[in-house]
């Protein structure tokens, strides 16, 4: 007997079908061209005003131009754009509040600006040759410090022809949405905004200086880098160093065969905190350094959750950081003393781009659920008092009937539990029978849940339900849930959504088990050819998006290295053959019967466009119904991030797919 609970917070967000009318229609693909998209929210020193990054579709479709805009902390609701660029991000305000200097490609190439925070005209701050990755203000507001990327190839002769050919000699050589990498290194530098020039900190060839943050006395820098030169043969290792702001020696930290990122600095300068895993397949902590690399110790032993973004208290007591936990993305703080963690901001909903205010009145963050595109927020810093200070997609939203997420448990395969989400079609009605959608998540790590998601509105609209579950491999319920499929694909994942489609199935007399579809992206497409070679007449139709058909060709042409490979499958293709074959869905091929429309981009390198025609050539030479739709110049992140009109044309394709075999 399943030990099942169930809870249904709500059918509909805002309309019952009852009240539907012309004007309140679910979420149509078109609809993507009005969304407005907010990240990155900066509070200025004074902690009145709040700057983010605003961003919406392009007239041809084809770009998300972005601008600064500026919200008043104390006048919800009253945000105005600040900058009229169409590439500006990433805003940074100068310790005096005089200035934001921010990212921009105005004219040849990215640069910095500099704008005044009473506004006018943006003026470049800066120019360099190297791409800039990141960048902020010194304390004394006297200097940037920068990551930029080097480009490590020697010039060459610009007289001579030269051929058309790109050398590669180390693993890690390609990524997606770029191919062959140009052989560009990360490194830490200073700019002197009063004298105008730029001084290095860091080099390295084998390596890449990450994650720099200037102390608060401004005397020293800390950052993380693998500088054991094994970095571009796949080696895991991170460590933390520490180098003076004004030039000198660079100090290691730590000494370990581990992943240390990301540091920050207490308030007093005279500890480090940064994220720690053992190895690639290993639970997460956080650790805490001397900033003289004295007195490392893990302070977070019984921390069940994957952190991000630490944050210290004003108090130097505890930590704050971002995990995701049971379908949402929450805030949660770390007592020092304790280490005991405790909520801040968590519950339906995710939060994102958490910034504490330097006064320590409020922190401010995005926040997005299913039914609501991110908005930019603020709390004060026990998580009380929350307010929203941007209302963007309200006018929009208003009109449409967007759908809340009903949520259960079931019993998986471990004698544990797995979450399951369903969401009901639009103008559902009781007594009536519908079809459904298993939309399989990618990963197999990261969480879906209580974030907007307008796939599957959309598919709602379209007269669907739809079910997916956070299978054993997501992020969000604890290590043993996310360690479950190691070096088991096509097995714990695979279980948890047949089993959880077989739950909803009987908890739900309005789903036509007749009417199933099934799609999914990267693992969940990988997935989607498995389940549909070994279920062949359980879906009416598949739509299997940027997936993996054959392990042992994906090996050998992704972008990750080899031995990350070996990591996730215990050994190479010729050590554990078995495996890889056994768990490729291409050698099932022949037990498939479902149509499937196969999507794929020409440009995608972590499941490269072969993983897709080999589907097609299987499935085409054994009679299946099948078509592949190849986007061009598109990645692995088509779904998410890829050209509008190409993202909006893929949710056509999909939805069209399962309506043409559809049987009513």
């Amino acid at each position: 007997m399943l030990r099942i609970t169930l809870s249904i917070l709500s059918i509909f967000l805002m309309f019952s079908s009852a009240d539907l009318t012309a004007e309140q229609r679910g979420l149509k693909p078109a609809d993507y061209l009005n969304f407005q998209f907010v990240n990155d929210p900066q509070i200025s020193p004074e902690g009145d005003r709040v700057a983010f990054v605003r961003s919406k579709v392009s007239e041809d479709q084809r770009s998300r131009p972005s601008t600064i805009w500026m919200a008043d902390a104390d006048n919800p609701e009253n945000a105005y754009p600040f900058t009229s660029g169409e590439s500006d991000r990433s805003p940074r305000w100068s310790p005096d509040g005089e200035y934001i200097a921010f990212l921009s490609d105005r004219g040849d190439g990215t640069k910095i600006y500099k704008i005044s925070s009473r506004g006018g005209e943006a003026h470049p701050l800066m120019e360099t040759e190297h791409a800039i990755t990141s960048f902020e203000w010194s304390p004394d507001g006297d200097q940037l410090l920068l990551r930029l990327n080097k480009d490590m190839e020697e010039d060459e002769d610009d007289d001579e022809p030269q051929p058309d050919v790109k050398e590669v000699t180390t693993s890690l050589y390609k990524a997606d949405g770029t191919g062959i990498m140009p052989k560009r290194r990360a490194q830490i530098w200073t700019y002197s905004v009063d004298e105008d020039s730029l001084r290095q900190l860091t080099d390295g060839t084998d390596w890449n200086d990450n994650s720099p943050v200037y102390s608060h006395d401004g005397s020293m820098i800390a950052f993380n880098a693998n500088r054991t030169g094994d970095e571009f043969e796949g080696d895991y290792n991170q460590d933390i160093y520490t180098i003076p702001a004004d030039s000198g020696a660079v100090e290691k930290l730590t000494e370990t065969d581990a992943r240390a990122t990301s540091p920050v600095w207490s308030p007093d300068d005279e500890t480090l905190a940064f994220g720690y895993t053992e190895g690639r397949y290993q639970k997460s902590h956080i650790y805490l350094i001397g900033a003289d690399g004295e007195n490392k110790r893990n302070a977070s032993e019984q921390l069940d959750h994957i952190p991000s973004n630490l944050q210290w208290s004003d108090d130097g007591d505890g930590l704050f950081y971002q995990a995701a936990h049971e379908g949402g993305t929450g805030l949660f703080y770390l007592d020092l003393d304790s280490e005991e963690t405790e909520p801040v901001l968590e519950g339906r909903f995710s939060v994102g781009s958490v910034q504490m205010a330097d006064n320590g009145d409020y922190i401010t963050f995005t926040r997005e659920s299913e039914t609501k595109l991110a908005e930019v927020w603020k709390a004060d810093q026990n998580g009380d008092e929350e307010t929203r200070l941007t209302s963007l997609n309200d006018e929009l939203l208003d009109t449409l009937t967007v759908n809340e997420l009903e949520t259960f448990w079931f019993e998986n395969r471990d004698d544990n539990q797995s979450q399951g989400f369903l969401l009901k079609p639009v103008g559902w009605e009781e007594g009536e029978s519908y079809p459904l959608v298993l939309n399989i998540k990618g990963g197999p790590g990261g969480m879906w849940g209580h974030q907007w998601f307008h796939e599957i509105q959309m598919m709602a609209e379209r007269g669907y339900g739809v079910f997916f579950t956070n299978y054993r491999g997501s992020h969000g319920y604890g290590f043993d849930h996310q360690s479950a499929v190691f070096q088991d694909y096509g097995g714990a994942d695979y279980e948890d959504n047949m089993d959880g489609l077989s739950y909803a199935l009987e908890n739900n007399d309005w789903i036509d088990p007749d009417r199933l579809f099934i799609t999914g992206g990267s693992h969940g497409g990988f997935l989607t050819n498995w389940i549909t070679a070994h279920h062949p007449d359980k879906f009416q139709a598949a739509v299997t998006q940027r997936s993996v058909s054959n392990w042992i060709s994906e090996a050998g042409t992704q972008a990750y290295t080899p031995q990350m490979m070996r990591d996730e499958f215990g050994g190479t293709i010729w050590e554990n053959y078995d495996l890889y074959w056994g768990r490729s869905p291409l050698k099932y091929a022949d037990q498939v019967e479902s149509p499937t429309l196969i999507i794929h981009s020409d440009g995608d390198e972590i499941t490269p466009i072969g993983q897709g025609e080999e589907w097609y050539y299987a499935l085409k030479i054994n009679e299946v119904p099948v078509e592949m739709a190849v986007f061009q110049g598109e990645g692995h992140g088509l779904s998410r991030a890829g050209t509008p009109v190409n993202l909006i044309e893929r949710l056509n394709r999909i939805l069209d797919w399962f309506d043409r075999y559809d049987e009513k």
